[in-house]
């Protein structure tokens, strides 16, 4: 196992570790029984394992990759990014939390767009789950990324290529199997892992094999340990997309939908805002501007701030500076932090596609429809390993999808949520226009378009985000067709069935 680039025991950690996951994953295909065993952990989670598996779900993947990106070029200024995840994550615990959880209960919800079929109609729930299913197609995709960028920093023996495959592998299959229990239970002890191997074990041994702080001001300039070393375009393009994820996530909707009760919900979530900010932001940004440091120093070898992926350095800084063991256990644990993102981010698109846009629910056959939804979830993991082997970075990834999402949803939540009598067309229209407005403005920024006056005309100053444009064109034909409209008439759940 040498030439793998870790020490045998190590890399027999890691092949123990992953093996007992899937172990987790296996014993829960033979106990889950129908439909919310599956997709809502049979609706009773206590508050500590749904909190630890929100904020796993959340920064677990592309955030921890990504922070340490930002830290490696920014600084600690990159911890802002997850301050808007705290922001999100206490709003919804306040305002989405108590309007939903009791009717969720009572009507049995397993999917966030079955909330759009009791405030709207059918027709809009439909094309919040294609709109949800695309984007958690894409979230997948980042994920898996993300998975492979730290193997293939990790194991010298694998190109990128090959880790997305491999991991990418190990993440459909124990998803197909385990369903959201297996995926909450295990996210519990991974991050207790995690948070302890990074705080007491990677982060002195990296501040210690660094020189500490003199050191680190020697390396680096001195905006990179100040927080103002961002721009309020950055923040504002931050703030729009993370925090109305919180209110449009399929994946946080489940976790919702599986605690025992409405205050445990609201528990959960505050205690996954704390560990977003300050505990992930400041250890993900953190770690990232060791790596930046050890790579100046020459303790990476003999790569680049030019030609080192940002986001590879700090699997680099762990491997390298990691002792026998804790190297294997820390790793192990990262990478099962990425692979719950990746399998709970599956998971959503699966229910999406099972219970939103083929009618499938608890009502059918449950051992077919389980069925059913692991055939779906494996099928669209495929999917979503092949768009990431066509993506090279991990957080653009993300927040594009977090972007299409944000866009089309946000306002028809909104309007769900604290309209007495909300307007099924005005809903249907901003979903349409948010969504693709984000799209074009930013396909357009990529310069996709084949029309170059095209791209030019879509594309935003300023470096503003497109979400921007998303949210603002979906808030205006929300207010449009509402206003050209009468609300129409909710129908009753006997005349919807």
């Amino acid at each position: 196992m040498d030439g793998l680039g870790i020490h045998p025991i190590d890399a027999g950690i890691f092949v123990v570790y992953f093996l007992g996951i899937l172990g987790v994953g296996a014993w829960y295909y033979r106990s889950n029984k129908d439909l919310e065993d599956y997709f809502v952990g049979g609706r009773g989670m206590s508050a500590s394992h749904i909190g630890l598996s929100v904020v796993a779900t959340d920064v677990g993947g592309g955030f921890s990759i990504g922070l340490g990106g930002l830290g490696f070029t920014m600084g600690l200024s990159g911890s802002w990014l997850l301050f808007t995840g705290l922001i999100g994550a206490w709003l919804s615990a306040v305002f989405l939390i108590p309007r939903i959880f009791d009717r969720a209960r009572s009507e049995r919800w397993t999917t966030f767009p079955q909330m759009f079929r009791h405030a709207f109609s059918p027709r809009v729930a439909l094309l919040a789950g294609v709109v949800s299913a695309i984007g958690y197609l894409g979230f997948t995709a980042s994920q898996l990324l993300a998975g492979a960028k730290l193997a293939s920093a990790t194991f010298e023996a694998l190109n990128l290529s090959t880790a997305l495959w491999v991991m990418g592998g190990i993440a459909v299959v124990y998803t197909v199997a385990g369903g959201l229990k297996a995926v909450i239970y295990t996210d519990t002890i991974q991050w207790i892992i995690l948070l302890a191997g990074l705080i007491f074990v990677g982060l002195p041994f990296a501040y210690h094999a660094v020189g500490g702080m003199p050191a680190i001001r020697k390396s680096v300039a001195p905006e990179m340990l100040r927080l103002n070393n961002v721009g309020g375009i950055t923040l504002l393009n931050w703030a729009v997309t993370v925090i109305p994820i919180w209110f449009v996530g399929m994946t946080l909707y489940q976790r919702i939908y599986a605690c025992r009760d409405r205050q445990t919900a609201r528990r959960a979530w505050y205690i996954a805002g704390f560990f977003e900010y300050p505990v992930m932001a400041f250890l993900g940004v953190g770690l990232g501007l060791l790596s930046r440091v050890a790579l100046d120093q020459g303790i990476l070898g003999p790569e680049t701030a030019a030609t080192l992926d940002p986001e590879q350095g700090l699997p680099l800084l762990l491997r390298t500076v990691l002792p026998v063991g804790f190297l294997g256990l820390v790793l192990s644990a990262y990478f099962s932090a990425i692979l719950s993102t990746a399998d709970s981010c599956l998971m959503a698109a699966s229910g999406n596609v099972v219970s939103d846009l083929m009618g499938r629910g608890s009502h059918h056959d449950a051992a077919g429809t389980l069925r059913l939804s692991q055939i779906a979830t494996a099928a669209i993991g495929l999917v979503a390993l092949f768009l990431a082997s066509a993506m090279t970075n991990v957080l653009e990834l993300m927040l594009l999808s977090y972007g299409f999402m944000v866009s089309g949803l946000l306002v028809p939540v909104l309007a769900a949520l604290f309209q007495r009598r909300p307007n099924a067309n005005a809903a249907f229209a901003a979903i349409w226009v948010g969504g693709f407005s984000n799209l074009a403005c930013t396909l357009a920024a990529q310069g996709w378009w084949p029309v170059d006056a095209f791209n030019a005309a879509l594309r935003l100053p300023l470096g503003l985000d497109p979400n921007l444009i998303g949210l603002s064109a979906s808030a205006l034909a929300f207010a449009l067709v509402d206003q050209l409209q009468k609300p129409p008439q909710v129908p009753s759940a006997a005349t919807e069935q």
